[in-house]
């Protein structure tokens, strides 16, 4: 079995506080005709580098019934900025346009096999993944971007066309895991294409 969830399989399901004083479950997103979720964090330079990209998207494709929530999976102990209040703080700086759910037990970036910050899980009406993997080809410096992965899959998704790149590998630092050195990566987690 893969580590990363494949395309085709079901959300899995959640329960998780977020910054807005909420606890939010996959039920929760229910009447969205289309959900993604990415796991992202507050420190990593590919997130912070393009949250403003992502935001555009947001703003795009929200009124096509897309909603988002992002999931901070990351060790506050490998990282202190990531941790709770730091969220708070951050999503009252930027007031992103998505939830911000804290996965402090790390069993939600484990069972949706979360390689890198950001990391992108496109969901369809029936809660099926149809795209993995990372939002942009240059997250980091944005200037460079040739490609948004994420925008073409949420707009053949709308049109109901098959995804043409359902898969690609995602762009980033890689999740902090809890006692692990900061590089450190699941056995079985590897990159989602070759």
């Amino acid at each position: 079995m893969a580590f990363t969830l494949e395309i085709g399989s079901k959300a899995k399901d959640f329960k998780l506080p977020a910054t807005d004083g909420k606890v939010y479950s996959l039920e929760s997103f229910q009447n969205s005709k289309y959900l993604v979720l990415f796991f992202t964090c507050n420190h990593c330079p590919y997130v912070i580098g393009s949250d403003e990209i992502t935001r555009k998207t947001v703003e795009r494709f929200s009124p096509h019934g897309v909603e988002f929530a992002g999931i901070n999976s990351n060790s506050k102990n490998t990282y202190s900025e990531d941790d709770f209040p730091h969220m708070v703080a951050r999503m009252g700086e930027h007031n992103f346009p998505w939830k911000y759910l804290y996965d402090e037990t790390q069993e939600v970036a484990l069972a949706y096999g979360a390689l890198r910050t950001p990391h992108f899980y496109v969901f369809g009406k029936e809660r099926k993944l149809v795209y993995t993997g990372r939002g942009v080809d240059s997250p980091r410096e944005t200037s460079k971007i040739r490609v948004n992965d994420l925008e073409r899959a949420l707009e053949e998704l709308i049109l109901g066309k098959p995804i043409s790149v359902p898969v690609t590998n995602p762009i980033g630092c890689n999740v902090k895991w809890d006692g692990k050195d900061k590089h450190w990566m699941p056995a079985d987690a590897c990159d989602l294409i070759w």
